[in-house]
């Protein structure tokens, strides 16, 4: 599903005009991004929750010429599912 069929669906869920959905989506996804790059984490109980991780800083090899690489730390976002959502799709 692409953003386009997620807001063709929120609409037809909700009874919502599809730019009405749009915005709502686009808010959604506004207020997640602006809430994991301040640090904090988002969660929707029986959905899942979203917060950043951190990986540390490692060595790697370039699988073409066999050249080790520094990979610098960095922050990554990530998704862990409710338990509601992970009965629904099994």
């Amino acid at each position: 599903m692409n953003r386009k069929e997620l807001v063709d669906a929120i609409a037809g869920k909700t009874d919502m005009a599809k730019k009405d959905a749009e915005n709502f989506l686009s808010a959604f996804m506004e207020a997640v991004t602006d809430e994991l790059k301040n640090g904090g984490s988002v969660n929707l109980v029986g959905f899942g929750s979203f917060k950043v991780s951190e990986r540390a800083a490692r060595e790697a090899r370039n699988p073409r010429t066999g050249e080790k690489l520094q990979v610098p730390a960095r922050k990554v976002p990530t998704f862990k599912p409710g338990k509601e959502l992970k009965t629904a799709i099994n």
